[in-house]
């Protein structure tokens, strides 16, 4: 997440999108960076309108916390499920592009 966070905050500094702009960022932070990982975000960033796709990501988890049809019993497997998904996507890029597009 740390490589989402780090073109996040490029956006919000108004900075462009760039492998050594990223790449700086994170090394500022202290994260090894994976050359590879930087080159695999900057390329699925590529014409993704971040201020939208943000406005999109922080109105979804909204969504995705109303409760099941089974009622509150339901709701910790629910939770725990929507957590094994984030862990599963945190791990790569698949289902980056979905954050920002």
């Amino acid at each position: 997440m740390e490589y989402v966070y780090a073109a996040m905050l490029l956006h919000a500094a108004e900075k462009e999108m760039t492998e050594d702009n990223i790449t700086a960022t994170l090394k500022a932070a202290g994260v090894d960076v994976d050359a590879s990982r930087v080159k695999a975000l900057v390329a699925s960033l590529a014409g993704v309108d971040i201020a939208e796709a943000m406005t999109q990501a922080v109105a979804a988890p909204a969504a995705a916390a109303a409760p099941a049809a089974g009622g509150a019993a339901d709701a910790p497997a629910a939770a725990e499920e929507a957590e094994e998904e984030e862990e599963e996507e945190a791990g790569g890029f698949e289902g980056l592009g979905s954050l920002f597009g």
